[in-house]
């Protein structure tokens, strides 16, 4: 199911910023009542109910879950996209440049830089498919946290609105759409962390003007500086609510940065580089977006219509250098992906109120297109400069989506959700380097979709959930013919679309006050698991996995003063089935043992998580001293399917201490990994070659051993490690 776009995803693969997150005032809509019969003001246009009361949002399942954007900036983190770590069991990483997207792990998966996690903000989808890096890529560094308004979480695919990549999760992310008063900060930190930020509002008609502005530089620990520099720019139109009213809004991102990637640790304990050293100083990026998106809604007693749309201009040009001079021993291995489109898309639904032998019933229809011009590109580099190119093509993919969902109470302690979704795909993939991988593609697929709530019983809720999902494949996986990295070898082609089949049970619980707890058991299946790798432009395909777990959340507030909550995520995840292709090429390495481990067929899952937990406590009122504690644990992994490789726990303590002044001020100060832990931020396990490598002169430049040991190079654990302990002091105020 993962699409992984280097060799170390395809073997296994906290914001900025917002560690220094002031407290934003939101200021709800004038509600317009004469559209509507019942006028609900909410602070965000075009968020959930969550903005103005998350605790007592209805939900569908046990692990759904609204969170408010002032609980989201409470939060000590020191990147965009670790805002998502609201949700339980959700580790947010990154094992490269600050530019890039960060990687994902939920219930048990890896799911690399995005795939089967659906990420929207303001209604657009941040995933892009047949991305040069990977499939599903989410890259979440155009987000400024304070201008979050609400998370909704969804996990499982039990919902019919939600559609590609939301197998294991959705994450939809609303904005504000105004401020009380217009507030500028300022962020100093060490390793060179430099941030400013402004955001101001002001009324334009009958609606608000919100215009927000950041500018972001920093270095890192890395021997190697990544010379971040980071713009962002939003500018916010809204009248009324998210019920009933209308938004429109304009994003502009830009970044340029050096990357230090994922090591060999065999590289560290030789003394050849230092722990935050970097094997090839050239890589890195550059990346920008441009979008315009816009929302209406409109509310009566008889149903709601809403309409959404977007687009979006995208470039990406990444470097990177996994196995370093592993294919070539001269100039080494680093490869440049490109990713230049422009997508569109236009969702619609009607919400009917009606009544079914007397009980109240709700009806949603709705349609969700998307259409993706693209030019994606992957070629062999040194040092940046171009040697050669592997592919180079021109894709066009468009979707439809159709889904009905109906909601019946029939008693007060009982209600039902049946939902249908069909989706069709279409494809053209122009392949100018290798015209046999060329071609046309098209695909549909239907998901059946259930929930059953029983309660409150003394404000304690009961859910039965399941349904069927699916996950879009890279196009180019889906028409491929021949290797376009080995003379035309031929290719086995993926499936264009691949189902999921999903089942959850759960209780949510508010009978101790200021306690919200809920536990939820949760079983996944994929028909496959197919990567599309891109550093080698073909695909991998993979065999259908299952994985099954248990979460646990909770939430106290015993007190104003004082908040704690704690999480907790385990999960079995493993393959199904054989892997002869695995078997063969562990057979051709027989003889030489030391290349075998790891290499041995088996049924773990690269990467994927069998236990993540968070705990954090917060103190402090609106204004005063404050302060907060927050610690992150990611449990060890296999990185091979054979077990034999597993990565180090990690555990991580943040905190943060400040002051709120009564005028709007506020200092405040944020400590990153506490204890210094020297742990791994992500790790891998993969074949690589290093020019001090004792294998290197067995096949360089006469070759000595055998040729499928030169190929899978020397096995290792391949990591990027914890940033170490650092400072960020903020200063912020409101005008």
């Amino acid at each position: 199911m993962l699409a992984v776009a280097s060799s170390a995803s395809a073997q296994s693969s906290a914001p900025a910023e917002s560690a220094t997150l002031p407290n934003v005032d939101v200021v709800a809509p004038r509600a317009r009542p004469a559209r509507r019969e019942t006028s609900r003001a909410a602070p965000v246009t075009g968020a959930t109910a969550a903005d103005t009361d998350p605790d007592q949002a209805p939900v569908a399942s046990a692990s759904e879950k609204n969170v408010s954007g002032t609980e989201v900036n409470a939060r000590p983190f020191s990147r965009p996209a670790e805002a998502l770590e609201v949700v339980p069991g959700l580790i947010v990483t990154q094992h490269s440049g600050d530019g890039k997207a960060n990687q994902y792990f939920l219930r048990g998966f890896n799911l690399d830089h995005g795939t089967d996690l659906a990420i929207s903000v303001d209604g657009m989808p941040v995933n892009m498919r047949t991305h040069g890096h990977g499939q599903g890529y989410a890259d979440l560094n155009f987000l400024i946290p304070e201008l979050i308004g609400s998370i909704n979480v969804r996990k499982g695919p039990y919902f019919a609105d939600e559609g590609d990549f939301s197998s294991v999760g959705a994450v939809h992310i609303g904005l504000i759409d105004t401020v009380q008063k217009s507030m500028a900060l300022a962020t100093v930190g060490s390793f060179g962390y430099r941030r400013g930020l402004g955001i101001t509002s002001t009324k334009v008609g009958e609606g608000n003007l919100l215009i927000a502005s950041e500018a972001n530089t920093y270095n890192g620990p890395w021997d190697n500086p990544d010379k971040l520099r980071r713009l962002n720019a939003v500018v916010r139109y809204t009248e009324g609510n998210a019920a009933d009213g209308f938004s429109l809004t304009g994003m502009a991102y830009s970044n340029r940065w050096n990357s230090t990637d994922q090591i060999p640790l065999r590289a560290i304990t030789s003394g050849q580089v230092g722990l935050y050293g970097a094997l090839d100083p050239t890589d890195g990026g550059n990346s920008d977006r441009f979008s315009i998106s816009g929302k209406w809604a409109q509310t009566d007693k008889d149903g709601t219509s809403k309409i959404n749309f977007y687009a979006i201009k995208s470039s990406l040009d990444l470097y990177n250098n996994f196995t370093f001079f592993l294919d070539n021993p001269d100039q080494g291995d680093q490869f440049h992906q490109r990713d230049d489109r422009v997508l569109a898309g236009v969702n619609a639904s009607h919400t009917f109120n009606t009544m079914f032998a007397g009980l109240p019933m709700q009806t949603e229809i709705g349609i969700q297109s998307r259409y993706d011009d693209i030019k994606v590109a992957l070629s062999n580099t040194y040092q940046r400069q171009y040697l050669g190119g592997t592919r180079d093509d021109k894709v066009k993919e468009g979707s439809v989506g159709l889904f009905i969902q109906n909601t019946v109470r029939w008693t007060d302690w009982m209600r039902t959700v049946v939902g249908y979704r069909g989706d069709f795909y279409t494809t053209n993939v122009n392949s100018l380097l290798t015209p046999a991988n060329s071609g046309n593609a098209a695909a549909s697929i239907g998901s059946p979709k259930f929930s059953l709530v029983f309660g409150p019983f003394a404000k304690t809720e009961f859910f039965v959930n399941a349904g069927e999902g699916f996950h879009s494949n890279d196009a180019r996986g889906v028409t491929i013919r021949e290797s376009p990295s080995n003379d035309g070898t031929p290719v086995d082609s993926s499936p264009f679309l691949v189902r999921t089949r999903g089942a959850e049970v759960g209780v949510r619980t508010r009978i101790i006050p200021g306690l919200d707890s809920s536990l939820s058991l949760f079983v996944l299946d994929s028909n496959s698991e197919t990567l599309f790798v891109g550093d080698a432009g073909d695909t991998e395909p993979s065999r259908p996995s299952r994985r099954y777990g248990v979460e646990w959340s909770n939430h106290y507030k015993p007190v104003s003063w004082l908040q704690l909550d704690g999480d907790i995520a385990v999960t079995h995840a493993r393959f199904r089935g054989d892997n002869s292709a695995q078997a063969a090429a562990y057979a051709e390495l027989a003889g030489n043992p030391e290349a075998q481990i790891g290499n041995a067929p088996g049924n773990f899952i690269p990467g994927a998580p069998n236990m993540i937990a968070s705990a954090g406590i917060r103190l402090g009122e609106r204004t005063g001293w404050f302060g907060a504690l927050r610690y992150r644990y990611f449990g060890p992994r296999p990185l091979t399917e054979d077990g034999a490789f597993i990565s180090p726990a990690t555990g991580l303590l943040n905190g943060q201490v400040g002051f709120r002044f009564d005028n709007g001020w506020r200092i405040q100060l944020d400590a990153y990994n506490l204890t210094d832990s020297k742990s791994d931020q992500i790790t891998y396990a993969y074949g690589s070659l290093l020019k001090t490598d004792a294998l290197f002169a067995q096949c360089h430049p006469v070759q000595i051993a055998p040729p499928a040991v030169c190929q899978t190079g020397v096995m290792d654990r391949v990591l990027h490690p914890v940033e170490p302990f650092a400072l960020r002091l903020t200063m912020a105020g409101q005008f």
